[in-house]
């Protein structure tokens, strides 16, 4: 999600390096993410290649976007709690 959010769309391949993570790893994730209405994959040919397409939807970024907030709001808590 934080490199989709940061890159934009982007292919599998270039995820799968960027994340350092296995083809079977990487397609478990996407599959989750693509059922939760997160992410949209596209697959398509490119000069009689395969080529999938990965791109946050809306609702997606949203989500991304609240749990980073949850994430800062943990952050504030606990440097509070250590003063």
């Amino acid at each position: 999600m934080t490199v989709l959010t940061s890159l934009g769309d982007s292919d599998f391949l270039s995820l799968k390096n960027q994340l350092g993570l296995t083809d079977g790893n990487l397609s478990a994730h996407l599959r989750v993410l693509e059922e939760a209405g997160y992410v949209q994959i596209e697959k398509k040919f490119v000069k009689r290649k395969p080529k999938t397409i990965c791109r946050l939807t809306p609702s997606g970024r949203e989500a991304f976007l609240d749990y980073l907030e949850q994430l800062e709001q943990i952050i504030r808590v606990a440097r509070q709690e250590g003063k």
